[in-house]
């Protein structure tokens, strides 16, 4: 069976094919062909939220992880960040969650919290 992938690598967008002898076409460069071997077999994501803070006037803050994780702890992973609050200010990078569900990435903040 057929499978179809759109490249986020680059903001070319490449519409991916892999036919049913894993024969990928579509791609305009190298860097394509390892996204969709990566999707195939291991698929990782860059989580992007907001996490509580005790401050009425920011409840919220986004946070990022620092390196992909693979896509299906993506739900155990928002648990986690769901159950932390900020209670001290906190900037840019710095790390709130580390080594979160033990796969070497750390959740961090990308944008300042200086109450």
């Amino acid at each position: 069976m057929e499978k179809n992938f759109v490249c986020i690598i680059c903001p070319r967008g490449c519409r991916i094919k892999v036919d049913d002898e894993g024969v990928i076409t579509g791609n305009f460069c190298k860097r394509g062909i390892g996204y969709v071997k990566t999707e195939m077999t291991a698929p990782t994501r860059v989580v992007t939220t907001t996490v509580k803070t005790i401050y009425p006037e920011l409840p919220r803050i986004s946070v990022k992880t620092d390196k992909p994780i693979p896509k299906g702890l993506i739900y155990d992973i928002m648990e986690k960040i769901n159950e932390t609050i900020i209670s001290k200010p906190m900037a840019i990078g710095e790390i709130l969650i580390e080594n979160i569900l033990d796969t070497g990435s750390n959740i961090v903040l990308t944008k300042p919290c200086l109450k």
